[in-house]
């Protein structure tokens, strides 16, 4: 039962990062899998479910990625400004492997089409973002005890940046056909953080 759920959770993603949540349909999700509607709604009651389902899934695995990049980062330095820098050139080679570039992130086609789903994944959504921003704001944080900005900035803008910066080059990436420009985005942000901090 689980493997079926993951089936159906996999194709979804799939059909919705290629097409989006309207434009994809239970019938061929279904026919993809090959399941009836009943085994799909075996496990998920309707399309708003799958949606939080493949939200809240799609939240875990960048929560886990992020503990694996920023927790190697701190396995190769103690200074936390060397750790964010070391991480976030991580994440830049990541994105850069990725011979078709990033497929697309889940909150942000799902916050594009709000209007199709209950307030459940809408408040997925934010619990999404703000997670993020607590994550990198302690980062920055930790930064500017030891590194104080060369310019006045609000770490909790400079934290949603970096969320910015990932969904804005993967929004770039796919506009001009560019595999490697989220990639190169993040080294930009890099940069910038560096430009900022650095003694």
């Amino acid at each position: 039962m689980t493997n079926t759920r993951t089936r159906i959770l996999d194709i979804a993603q799939d059909a919705v990062l290629a097409k989006g949540f309207e434009a994809t349909s239970i019938e061929e999700i279904t026919a993809a899998a090959e399941i009836t509607k009943g085994g799909f709604f075996y496990h998920f009651a309707d399309k708003n479910a799958l949606a939080l389902a493949l939200v809240d899934r799609y939240i875990d695995d960048e929560e886990a990625l992020f503990d694996d990049l920023f927790g190697r980062a701190v396995q190769l330095s103690d200074d936390p400004l060397q750790t964010m820098l070391i991480g976030l050139k991580l994440m830049a080679e990541l994105l850069g492997n990725m011979p078709e570039g990033h497929p697309g992130c889940l909150v942000a086609t799902s916050c594009y089409q709000a209007r199709l789903f209950d307030g459940q994944v809408q408040q997925a959504n934010r619990r999404a973002m703000l997670s993020w921003r607590a994550r990198f704001l302690t980062m920055f944080e930790d930064i500017a005890a030891q590194h104080p900005p060369k310019d006045k900035v609000d770490l909790s803008d400079l934290a949603d940046m970096l969320s910015g910066v990932v969904e804005g080059g993967i929004i770039l990436s796919k506009a001009v056909d560019d595999p490697n420009a989220t990639a190169r985005q993040v080294l930009m942000f890099r940069s910038y953080v560096k430009i900022l901090f650095q003694p």
